[in-house]
């Protein structure tokens, strides 16, 4: 039986980088490191467009489950590790193609050492004639059941038949930071998952309203950042106590414009903690139409406070989409849990959705907002979430 002793780690959208691209290519291999850094008998190597791990023994589902949460990974396949030498090649592939069940395949070699005696076409040929003869597979050059792909390199060769598709991406922790509005609802985490797939940092801000919040709330945003964190290895969580605006905001606004009031503020907190902490721009989980405060007009209104850039990576999701994402990344049955946050806490049964600048303004005139804000950051409690595979750590 074919023992499978290395993963092959294709880069993807990685290849598009031109001069940096060996500095993407460091990162995602040390990522992988990092995933793996609880287990001391693996070996790795990258080249110019691979990584490779080499390992002893049953380790295929537990890498494969962790490799599809690394990203940059445009795809990776567990194959057979053999010489260079054309007759250990093709009795691997032989062995292979006599240990299928299928009922076609085909063959697919890709040369990298172009001093190898023979080029990709005539290895194909060859490989599949004696497939042939000793089997009772059919060739399919379109749609194989069993893809034989070889890689051939100067010393060793690479045999696999399958290709497992990876987070895509740029890898995790390249891009900057960026500070992120984590409310413990459904569309934040999603939103986290997906700036982080683009090589972002993701640092979070929530905002606590005790009594009318409870611990339990805190803490199911603690557990969501937790699991992100998987995702970068570890987040910052900035916790904004926000009692005092919030009925401040309901004692002049009453309801219809509360929500925008109470984002508006949010946002001009986000944006001095994401300056203090070298984020270079503030995101949310915010969808064109889904709510009242994401219409355009209230999502206009609400920019107009802050002078950073505010990242929207779900402006186009429907519902349904961000529901199978946070389904897919298993952040779903943690955000659904009933423990409401400050938005939902206070829900207006009349939110305005065509909400005017001018009078947002008004309204904030009769209240020194400034000064609360600063005692809000000024008794921020920051956690840093720490993702391990045996415990969670609240530092």
């Amino acid at each position: 039986m074919v023992k499978y002793d290395t993963v092959l780690i294709r880069f993807g959208e990685l290849s598009t980088k031109g001069k940096n691209r060996k500095d993407f290519i460091q990162k995602l291999y040390m990522n992988i490191k990092n995933t793996f850094n609880d287990i001391d008998d693996f070996t790795y190597r990258k080249t110019h467009d691979r990584i490779y791990i080499s390992f002893e023994g049953d380790y295929q589902d537990l890498i494969t489950e962790r490799l599809k949460k690394v990203f940059g990974i445009s795809s990776f396949s567990f194959t057979k590790k053999v010489d260079s030498k054309y007759e250990e090649i093709e009795n691997t592939c032989l062995e292979i193609a006599k240990e299928s069940e299928t009922k076609s395949f085909k063959i697919i070699a890709r040369r990298q050492d172009k001093t190898f005696p023979l080029n990709s076409d005539i290895i194909n040929r060859n490989i599949a004639s004696t497939i042939l003869k000793n089997t009772d597979l059919k060739v399919d050059v379109h749609e194989p059941d069993l893809p034989i792909r070889i890689e051939v390199q100067k010393e060793l060769t690479y045999i696999t038949t399958q290709k497992i598709l990876g987070a895509g991406g740029y890898p995790a922790n390249m891009n900057g930071k960026v500070l992120l509005l984590l409310s413990g609802g459904i569309d934040s985490p999603v939103a986290c998952y997906e700036l982080m797939k683009r090589g972002l940092k993701v640092e979070a801000i929530h905002f606590a309203a005790p009594p009318y919040t409870s611990e339990n709330a805190k803490n199911k945003v603690l557990t969501l950042a937790k699991m992100l964190s998987e995702y970068q290895f570890d987040m910052h969580v900035h916790i904004i106590p926000f009692t005092d605006l919030q009925l401040e905001i309901y004692r002049v606004a009453k309801d219809p414009y509360a929500i925008t009031l109470m984002r508006r503020m949010m946002f001009r907190i986000a944006e001095k903690v994401a300056k203090a902490n070298n984020c270079l721009a503030i995101a949310s989980g915010e969808s064109v139409g889904q709510v009242a405060s994401q219409t355009l007009e209230s999502i206009n209104t609400i920019n107009d406070v802050v002078h950073i850039p505010v990242l929207r990576p779900l402006i186009c999701f429907d519902k349904i989409e961000i529901i199978d994402l946070a389904k897919k990344i298993n952040t779903y049955e943690t955000s659904i849990l009933p423990y409401e946050d400050c938005c939902t806490i206070f829900d207006p049964k009349n939110p305005v959705t065509k909400p005017n600048i001018e009078k947002c303004e008004y309204y904030e005139s009769q209240f020194n907002y400034l000064e609360m804000i600063e005692e809000a950051i000024n008794n921020e409690d920051i956690k840093k979430v720490i993702f391990t595979r045996e415990k969670e750590d609240y530092l």
